[in-house]
């Protein structure tokens, strides 16, 4: 049922793939990001990435974390949200949100994923001040695979099995809106998995009945039946990595969010993003960063990865829906 533990390692080694790429990213000036070489225990070893990586990491970062201000933002009387990202890895989006203008409204942050990964991360954690200082007093828990303090959350859990048993363990409000990331994550997972785990959100997130609002954020590679998702599969796949949870289009990613229950979606590519989304400003400071050669590459590359978001129940629904806006839509171009 499961796939065997080899597969499995193979899996959680792209964590250190989206890690190298961050701190590459963060020390070349895309994103800010001073959080990620702790987590990594020779930072100075990594050498950074080509151009068109690390234009793929600004842009998923600038547009993830776009959509999860926008979805605190859109919380009725600036109320508290609670935060669920799965398959989170050495992700670091919490240390920025807590040390920012919306660290007041975090009622809770929780990040899941396997005990390997979520060990390790709670022995960053630990061993940095600089990280721990954020979270204040926290206590570590079953065996150094979990951690808690009172907003952040970290848990050992895997994903494939049924989305219940993970709601067992998180403790959720069930009066706070509730924000689902999962940044590629379910192209690793079985589809029925997948789709269960956005369902489950729609479904009341096991606190019984329907809790709305809640709203989903995912980042993912789609539309591999082409030859650059052959040449895509063939790689991972001679890593021990397999994707089966991975879409054909971007109108499959709406399609599965609305069997899941979601009321409003949408996606983009990261070209369209790119093109289309980012402000004039931002494009130009980041064409000064690195030359970049290999334009057509890159598009391709961005072509075949999407952000996908999608809502139930959020304040606004059918007015000025949650979601990025283009360039000159509310900020200058």
């Amino acid at each position: 049922m499961f796939s065997p533990p080899d597969t499995d390692s193979a899996t959680r080694s792209t964590d250190q793939d989206a890690l190298h790429a961050r701190l590459s990213a963060s020390r070349l000036g895309y994103i800010p990001d001073p959080w990620a070489a702790l987590f990594l225990s020779r930072p100075q070893g990594v050498q950074n990435r080509p151009g068109l990586i690390n234009v793929g990491t600004w842009l998923r970062t600038r547009s993830v974390d776009l959509l999860v201000e926008e979805f605190i933002a859109r919380v009725e009387g600036g109320g508290k949200v609670q935060v669920l990202s799965v398959g989170a890895g050495s992700d670091t989006r919490f240390w920025r949100l807590a040390t920012g203008p919306l660290k007041d409204r975090l009622a809770k942050y929780i990040e899941v994923d396997f005990p390997e990964i979520t060990s390790s991360k709670a022995r960053s954690i630990w061993k940095h001040a600089r990280l721990k200082v954020v979270l204040g007093a926290c206590k570590l828990d079953a065996g150094g695979t979990a951690l808690h303090s009172e907003v952040y959350h970290l848990l050992p859990f895997d994903l494939r099995q049924p989305p219940a048993a993970l709601g067992a363990l998180l403790n959720l409000d069930a009066a706070l809106p509730t924000l689902l990331l999962a940044e590629c994550v379910l192209p690793y997972m079985p589809p029925e998995a997948g789709g269960a785990l956005l369902h489950w959100a729609t479904a009341g997130l096991g606190l019984g009945g329907e809790r709305v609002p809640v709203g989903v954020v995912l980042y993912e590679m789609f539309g591999l039946g082409d030859a650059f998702g052959g040449v895509m599969r063939e790689n991972l796949a001679a890593r021990g990595v397999s994707i089966p949870g991975t879409l054909p289009s971007l109108h499959a990613l709406q399609e599965r969010f609305e069997a899941a229950g979601y009321t409003q979606s949408s996606a983009l590519t990261l070209q369209d993003i790119r093109t289309h989304y980012v402000p004039r400003s931002e494009t130009e400071r980041v064409a000064t960063l690195e030359l970049i050669d290999e334009y057509e590459e890159l598009d391709l590359v961005l072509r075949h990865y999407a952000v996908a978001w999608a809502s139930k129940g959020l304040a606004g629904e059918g007015e000025g829906e949650w979601g990025l806006r283009k360039a000159g839509e509310g900020e200058e171009s």
